[in-house]
């Protein structure tokens, strides 16, 4: 007997984490790929690539608007229901630029806390409907405390937090798994002004291995590296007599 092709939706396709992870899926034998994105040329690209690389592979593209409700709905549901959904869009806004622009702070709630809580909740009624499935949903390491140094990003990924905390409660005790991603610095496009700065930084196709591993067994909660499990630890529970004194 064959084994079934897995099927996969990837949004935000065209990030570097998410190209890796394709990448890896591709690899690891037959599966049927649907690239979400805003950039028709850019997915077209990442596309052909990965049918070279996997050319037993599956691979089309769809466009939608990320920002529009109805839109990520009517991506959703016209979708043959997948077995596997990574949600991994999003954008480093400049801080200071987000306290100095409401418009340039609302952009950047909006893109990483309010579109991928759209796209997980539009894609959970179908995982509900079909009894099974896998939501993976990359969140961050900024997410675990505020700090001066990037909150406004902070709050979207905490947003996406404790969404995914709800969604894990919502479905215990059934076939429908929620992985949340906590990566910390990546070495992406996105990150290129920190690494320029001297930062040190995990590379994409480290975090991608430890995604798709994740993926595949279910794992509620991913820090991506390792090492940032206990980081975070530290930095939850520091006080904030201490806390407050750090220019982090």
């Amino acid at each position: 007997m064959s084994t079934p092709i897995k099927k996969i939706v990837i949004v935000g396709a065209t990030s570097s984490m998410a190209e890796h992870c394709a990448r890896l899926w591709v690899a690891r034998g037959p599966v049927a790929l649907t690239l979400v994105g805003r950039d028709r040329s850019r997915l077209e690209r990442v596309a052909a690539d990965l049918r070279v690389r996997g050319p037993q592979a599956s691979v089309t593209i769809d466009t939608v608007d990320f920002e529009d409700a109805r839109a990520i709905a009517a991506l959703a549901a016209r979708l043959d229901t997948p077995d596997l959904v990574l949600v991994a869009h999003g954008s480093l806004p400049e801080q200071s630029e987000c306290q100095r622009d409401l418009a340039a702070c609302a952009s950047a709630l909006a893109v990483n806390g309010v579109s991928p809580v759209l796209f997980a909740e539009a894609f959970a009624a179908r995982f509900a409907a079909a009894g099974r499935g896998t939501l993976v949903l990359i969140g961050s390491v900024a997410g675990d405390r505020g700090r001066r140094s990037n909150y406004v990003y902070g709050a979207a990924k905490g947003l996406v937090t404790r969404y995914a905390q709800g969604l894990q409660h919502r479905f215990a005790g059934t076939a429908v798994k929620v992985v949340l991603v906590k990566p910390g610095p990546t070495d992406t496009p996105m990150t290129a002004h920190l690494k320029q700065g001297g930062a040190r930084m995990a590379t994409p196709e480290e975090v991608a291995r430890l995604i798709v591993d994740g993926a595949e067994r279910g794992t509620p909660v991913v820090y991506a590296p390792k090492k940032w499990v206990l980081i975070m630890m530290v930095i939850r529970h520091l006080p904030s007599v201490i806390f407050n004194k750090m220019n982090i």
